[in-house]
């Protein structure tokens, strides 16, 4: 797993900046997805990829304890979809 504070470290080591600057940057970039995401806006980092908020409706669902059917409510989840380039690399 790579964290916010490795991705920084990484910046911070090829762009000649202080480790404090680097994380200032990916903090910002991250709170600006979350920002769009609130709003319900979509974000394309070209070459990487898009997140998008999407809608869930509200679906019957079973208690596993019990066995009752339950009511699971509306929601919105963030979506990742990768770049045909990432596909790839990872596809060979």
């Amino acid at each position: 797993m790579t964290t916010t504070n490795e991705i920084a470290d990484k910046i911070a080591a090829e762009q000649n900046l202080t480790k404090a600057q680097a994380k200032t940057i990916v903090e910002s970039v991250l709170s600006q997805i979350v920002d769009a995401a609130k709003s319900d806006a979509e974000t394309s980092l070209p070459g990487f990829g898009k997140f998008k908020v999407k809608a869930t409706p509200e679906r019957d669902g079973r208690n596993p304890s019990t066995g009752a059917t339950i009511k699971i409510a509306a929601s919105k989840k963030l979506t990742f979809t990768p770049a045909k380039a990432i596909k790839d690399a990872l596809n060979g």
